[in-house]
């Protein structure tokens, strides 16, 4: 098959069974492709025709069934056809490429703040245990209140500072965290959640951005934008009211004690913990 002939002949030839379906398919995405200027794609670069030629296949595969000859001729048609699919493709692809930015632009910082540091001093430096602590009671009740933050090496470490053994403080530390198991699954869920609806919030703004002023989709995006920020603001508000750390009954559970004696210990960590800072930043737990 010759690439002058039109497309009008080689679909004659396909109703006459001179040809099959797949071959005038093959011809009419050459004959698109070497004549970009006659179907209005002749500022795009040879790859994006390709690409945009793939995502057209199947529509260009309806058309060779669906078109009736009703005045216009097949090329006319099949113009129409790409000249309008050009712009719902061009469109799609700039939709990706906001949708994306958004995400990197969402994800960057995040990412940034879980690379992991280099441990420099982990040859160098081998790690001792802490001094032994005064106030011993103090020092479990704040490390049960952390229990989220501390590592298997850190409770090795701290356990004969405090005075109680590694497997027994160990075990503390799981019994907390089986406790603030439905708490802490719900908090991480509730951020995940807020994590998406932010990458929502800038999805919609770009979106935004990149329409014109004025015109039915600007204010569309910027209906959707304030609705999503509406929605993240009282995720936000619903994050803030779940305690996201032990409560002092939790870990008065823990230990055996009453609730009155944690409290107590707080309150005196933290009178101790101001009254150093106002000592020139003085260490709040001297011998740690």
């Amino acid at each position: 098959m010759q690439d002058h002939l039109p497309l009008d002949s080689c679909l004659a030839q396909f109703y006459e069974g001179e040809i099959s379906k797949k071959e005038l398919e093959g011809f009419i995405f050459e004959h698109i492709l070497n004549n970009c200027r006659s179907f209005y794609l002749n500022d795009w670069e040879e790859e994006e025709c390709v690409d945009f030629l793939c995502w057209l296949y199947p529509r260009l595969s309806r058309c060779i069934g669906n078109y009736r000859y009703e005045g216009a001729s097949f090329t006319a048609y099949l113009t129409t056809l790409v000249r309008l699919s050009a712009k719902e493709f061009r469109l799609a692809e700039r939709e990706h490429r906001i949708i994306e930015r958004s995400y990197w632009n969402a994800a960057a910082a995040e990412m940034a703040v879980h690379n992991p540091e280099p441990d420099y001093l982990a040859e160098t430096a081998p790690k001792r245990p802490f001094r032994p602590i005064a106030n011993r009671r103090q020092a479990l009740i704040l490390l049960l209140k952390s229990y989220c933050f501390v590592s298997d090496d850190f409770i090795a470490r701290a356990a004969p500072a405090i005075g109680v053994g590694e497997e027994k403080l160990m075990q503390m530390v799981e019994d907390m965290r089986s406790i603030r198991f439905e708490q802490d699954l719900e908090i991480r869920s509730l951020r995940e959640r807020i994590y998406g609806q932010y990458f929502r919030c800038k999805t919609f703004e770009h979106r935004r951005n990149t329409s014109a002023e004025g015109t039915p989709r600007y204010y569309i995006m910027q209906k959707r934008l304030e609705r999503a920020e509406k929605r993240l603001k009282n995720m936000k508000r619903a994050l803030k009211a779940i305690k996201s750390g032990a409560s002092n009954r939790q870990v008065a559970r823990i230990l055996g004690v009453s609730k009155g004696t944690v409290d107590s210990n707080i309150h005196a960590v933290k009178y101790r913990l101001n009254e150093n800072r106002q000592n020139d930043g003085g260490a709040a737990f001297p011998g740690v």
